[in-house]
């Protein structure tokens, strides 16, 4: 769509509204505008940025910085020195903006300017800087978990509605002021929407620490008071092993990965509060919404728009970049809600019978005592018949009795030959899962398998 609109780079309305918690100590908006300016000053003349900050509010400056600068933010799936290289290649005039300067930049060969660690004090300013809807803000990369990392643009305009759509769908206005504490990298297209983006358009404020720990986050919950917690069905099942000292939340929001509904109804209990599951891709950014203890059906966000045609569903709308293919197996039901049933390339078939690979990995999470796992079909080689394969992370459990349990639960044909056991799998700090990691770790594990 034709984005002639300009949107501003933050929302909250006062002044001594709260952007950011760091360290304990709230930062307020017009702080985070003189520090925004002060950075605007220091940045090169470049065209593009790839914004590693791994503090959230650090990179929030930064964002708006190169933002209001004409620059591009590059956010890749991963900081190797590798990817850093092959951006370097694609994107001549790069530049590295880190608050954890190392070795990687230093490899990649790439102009790398650090974060002052304190920015000069300038005068506080009440003036809202307003960007161009139109205006590219951001290259996503796709993760690369199905094969090579595609660049995805997104233009401001398209990033505020998107943010907006959201906080009207989860009530943002009701926890105001509230925190926002994530356990997800805001690197990635979920944390980016769903804790920087949410918290500068939705007047929220953002803890800086991305937390991890149980015993972390129980602290800044406690110190929040009102908080939306973000994060993932891996963070989520290591959370609610510990439920009894856990406080009270707002809102949970989860992404990246299938969530069970007993693992649903165990956060909600653990916390409090209700839980919202996001249905998204990094091509198309948040689309739809669904309580998951609640319901199977997905509910789109308002302003984005699925068709379905030659087998395929598209998105598109207002707070979709473009017209948008959804590589989910996606029934409608509505003109706005519809059922999910895995991704289009998502179905194997052994011995003539047909199971999606996110059927099995819904079965292996029900499991009690699981905690993470996945189901995946190596390619075959040589010749040789492609088998499935999967990983499992139940500590409490012995292998036999996943074994049975799993034989019990679905059709012998699709029982992974092999089964590895693992202390944790080997996510990104996306939550994905690389299809050449699982390779390697099933070559490497081979000895294991079980029959």
């Amino acid at each position: 769509m034709s984005d002639e609109k300009s949107y501003a780079i933050t929302r909250h309305k006062n002044g001594h509204d709260v952007v950011a918690w760091r360290a304990g100590t709230a930062i307020t908006r017009d702080e985070f505008l003189a520090d925004v300016a002060a950075l605007i000053s220091r940045l090169p003349g470049h065209r593009h940025v790839i914004n590693l900050c791994t503090d959230r509010y650090r990179f929030m400056v930064s964002f708006a910085a190169c933002l209001c600068s004409h620059q591009v933010s590059l956010l890749p799936s991963s900081d190797s020195p590798a990817t850093l290289a092959a951006l370097a290649r694609d994107y001549p005039d790069l530049y590295i903006l880190t608050d954890t300067p190392n070795a990687r930049s230093t490899m990649a060969g790439v102009r790398t300017l650090t974060y002052p660690p304190n920015l000069p004090i300038t005068e506080k300013t009440g003036s809202v800087p307003e960007i161009p809807g139109k205006r590219t803000a951001i290259i996503l990369f796709t993760s690369g978990s199905t094969g090579q990392p595609v660049p995805v643009p997104k233009t401001w305009g398209v990033l505020v509605r998107s943010a907006l759509a959201a906080g009207n769908r989860i009530g943002a206005r009701q926890f105001c002021p509230a925190v926002i504490i994530g356990t997800v990298s805001h690197r990635h297209s979920y944390g980016l929407e769903s804790v920087i983006l949410l918290g500068l358009q939705c007047g929220m404020g953002v803890e800086a620490k991305t937390l991890l720990y149980p015993a972390d986050i129980r602290a800044a919950i406690n110190a929040a008071g009102t908080c939306v917690l973000v994060t993932t069905p891996v963070h989520l099942r290591v959370l609610v092993e510990e439920p009894e000292d856990m406080p009270p939340v707002a809102l949970i929001l989860s992404a990246t990965s299938p969530l069970t509904t007993e693992l649903a109804r165990e956060a909600e209990l653990c916390f409090s509060a209700t839980l919202l599951e996001i249905y998204g891709c990094t091509e198309a950014g948040q689309v739809a919404t669904r309580q998951t203890t609640g319901a199977s059906s997905w509910h789109c966000l308002q302003g984005v728009y699925l068709d379905q045609r030659d087998g395929a569903t598209w998105a598109s709308g207002e707070v979709v970049q473009g017209d948008v293919l959804l590589h989910d197996v996606i029934e409608m039901t509505s003109a706005t809600t519809f059922l999910l049933g895995g991704r289009s390339a998502d179905m194997v078939d052994v011995a003539g019978k047909r199971v999606s690979l996110a059927h099995l990995n819904h079965v292996l999470l029900s499991i009690p005592g699981v905690r993470d796992g996945v189901f995946f079909m190596p390619a075959a080689k040589g010749g040789r018949v492609a088998r499935l394969a999967a990983l499992v992370v139940a500590p409490t459990l012995p292998p036999h009795e996943i074994s049975c349990a799993i034989r019990e639960r679905i059709d012998a044909a699709f029982f992974p030959r092999p089964l590895v056991f693992l202390d944790a799998l080997p996510r990104n700090d996306m939550g994905k899962l690389p299809v050449e990691t699982l390779i390697r770790l099933i070559h490497s594990t081979a000895r294991d398998e079980l029959a």
